[in-house]
């Protein structure tokens, strides 16, 4: 279990270049709850001095997803407006700030109007609180009837369709996440059709070695900067110790959670 982590590295495998034993890394990978993290040296990266070990742990994942989602696969502008559906979870909040980060305006999700305050505190440009309904009349009444270019969808089937309705012409639609559950959902093809929308998966399921690397070099690219300079600073939750782990998870399960929670191996 975990997918991403940051610690030290304790030593190379042959061939590696670019790091040396000691440094301070994050990388994605498999069994990262754990003291040693066998990781290829193609998904990790030094961490920038600013940060502490809990804030840089809860980088690699959220924000490589939101490369992909926002720069690889979306194409978003500076200029365009971006929703952001379950903008509270990890990956959801860097959504918010790579959004930002790139210009764009940003409309957030969430169930919660408390966690939908914090987010604007931290740049989203409006809030829209919504758990299992239809907002997209919300959505188009705060665009003006014109509707968003980009909506990422971290909630999942029962959100699918107000994701769609809220889209522009030439909209562009991000699948990440299905937190609800719910893997069916209605697709609106004439609306497919007529506007020419764009609906697409982002997923590390299927990934090569190849294309996850592609991926950290587009965040190490496009989003390190950014986050070395303060322009972005990730959004820790809770940090919880390694012998808290269930309720570590109990805590994400509940969907109580703002950005990451992080374990640390004490």
């Amino acid at each position: 279990a975990g997918v991403d982590a940051a610690g030290e590295v304790h030593a190379l495998g042959e061939n590696v270049t670019g790091f040396k034993t000691g440094e301070r890394v994050m990388a994605r990978g498999h069994g990262c709850f754990a003291e040693y993290v066998l990781v290829d040296a193609a998904l990790a990266t030094h961490v920038p001095p600013r940060f502490s070990w809990e804030e840089a742990a809860a980088i690699p994942i959220s924000f490589v997803t939101a490369w992909e989602a926002l720069v690889q696969f979306g194409r978003l502008q500076a200029g365009e407006t971006l929703l952001v559906a379950g903008a509270s979870s990890g990956s959801g909040v860097a959504c918010v700030q790579a959004g930002k980060y790139l210009g764009a305006k940003v409309i957030g999700v969430s169930g919660s109007r408390e966690k939908l305050a914090k987010l604007c505190a931290i740049g989203l440009d409006a809030g829209i609180c919504a758990r299992g309904t239809d907002f997209s009349a919300e959505i188009l009444a705060a665009t003006g009837g014109k509707g968003v270019d980009l909506a990422v969808n971290l909630i999942g089937g029962t959100a699918f369709a107000a994701c769609q309705k809220a889209l522009a012409d030439f909209g562009r639609l991000a699948v990440v996440g299905y937190v609800d559950g719910a893997m069916n959902a209605n697709i609106d093809l004439e609306a497919v059709h007529g506007r020419r929308l764009q609906i697409f998966g982002i997923s590390n399921a299927q990934l090569s070695l190849a294309a996850r690397a592609e991926a950290t070099r587009g965040f190490n690219r496009d989003f390190l900067p950014g986050l070395a300079s303060g322009a972005i600073t990730p959004v820790v939750d809770r940090v919880f110790s390694f012998a808290d782990l269930p309720a570590a998870k109990a805590h994400v399960e509940a969907g109580a959670h703002l950005g990451k929670v992080i374990i640390r191996l004490d």
